[in-house]
């Protein structure tokens, strides 16, 4: 197990060097969203809604939007603040554990003994079981200053976070006022004794997700599954162009594809056939940006693959622009000598 922070517990004049460990993990079966008709998997980007581009993470910045105005906070502000750099965990009460309410309550972290010497942590533990009381402290935790409480978990010290006061909502509902009787009082009772027992946690089990499991087994086993390299598609998982940046839109796919095709066939044709290319590409940049008819038939592309692949706008783009792309220009390279022959013939 790998600790997730380091610091010391100091109440007093005491430090108690300790390491933080994650207490829980989930049981439950991870899922993944794919397209109902081709498997194909189905993402999530971080678009700009200003400039449609895809965003990385150093570019992204944290915003408060107060309803009229949006105030943005830089990573270096953010760091500038104090509670990031303490690495304590206060001790500021010792309460009977009775005193705190389960509904408070919320992650579970296990607390590991630092150096050679583990007695001041063997002494809080003991001390907290004798006396019968929870330590209420306060600690930073990825960047949050967060309410605790340690607790004794079998011979280790646990820190459990408490939600501030404020976490809780004011209901406005409650019981109707009720009459109960000493009858009915003492059938409650004989029932509860019924089930009375020791907690034993192992008992219990998430009969659901055994369930979920043993039909995901099952269906391994018949060979009802599809390879799982096949549903990111021909590009692979990757989100990059082939000249290394974001596809964002069909345009710009269309023309990186013609600027591509333009050089690898002047590069391997002779200086006859360069003319012939250089007419097929100047009728494809024709037909790309001068005419409506090629604007048409870019959108209705892109129409066709966006209900096709049923994936997001900018991941829909990305393959319908390769796809389209490639065809228009196949179409510029079929149609390359009848153009420039055409073109002699008339203007002979």
């Amino acid at each position: 197990m790998r600790a997730i922070w380091s610091g010391e517990i100091t109440f007093g004049l005491v430090n108690v060097p300790v390491k933080l460990y994650g207490a829980t993990r989930s049981h439950d079966i991870s899922f993944h969203q794919v397209h109902d008709e081709d498997h194909g998997r189905i993402r999530y980007q971080r678009t700009c809604e200003v400039c449609g581009r895809v965003i990385d993470y150093e570019h992204i910045d944290k915003a408060y939007d107060d309803g009229d105005k949006t105030v943005v906070l830089t990573d270096e502000e953010l760091d500038a603040l104090p509670a990031e750099d303490n690495d304590e965990i206060d001790v500021v009460q010792f309460v009977p554990d009775e005193q705190v309410d389960p509904i408070l309550l919320g992650t579970s972290y296990l607390l590991e003994p630092v150096g050679r010497s583990s007695k001041a942590y063997v002494l809080l533990r003991r001390t907290l079981e004798d006396t019968e009381r929870t330590a209420i402290v306060t600690f930073t935790l990825r960047t949050k200053t967060r309410l605790g409480v340690l607790r004794i978990h079998e011979n280790l010290l646990a820190l459990q976070t408490l939600r501030w006061p404020t976490d809780l909502k004011d209901v406005d509902f409650g019981p109707s006022r009720t009459t109960i009787s000493a009858k009915e009082l003492k059938m409650s009772a004989a029932l509860v004794e019924q089930f009375s027992g020791d907690f034993e946690p192992e008992l219990f089990t998430d009969e659901y997700q055994e369930q979920l499991r043993e039909l995901v087994e099952a269906k391994l086993e018949e060979g009802d599954a599809v390879d799982t390299d096949a549903t990111f598609g021909e590009d692979g998982s990757t989100e990059e162009s082939d000249g290394g940046g974001k596809v964002i839109s069909l345009m710009d796919a269309l023309e990186r594809s013609v600027q591509k095709r333009r050089g690898s066939r002047a590069s391997t044709s002779g200086n006859g056939s360069t003319t012939a290319a250089g007419s097929a590409t100047k009728k494809s940049d024709t037909k790309k940006s001068g005419t409506a008819k090629a604007d048409s038939t870019v959108v209705g592309t892109k129409k066709t693959n966006t209900k096709k692949t049923g994936t997001q706008k900018s991941g829909t783009r990305k393959s319908g622009s390769k796809k389209s792309g490639s065809k228009k220009v196949s179409s510029a390279k079929s149609s390359g000598a009848d153009s420039a022959s055409g073109t002699s013939k008339k203007s002979a």
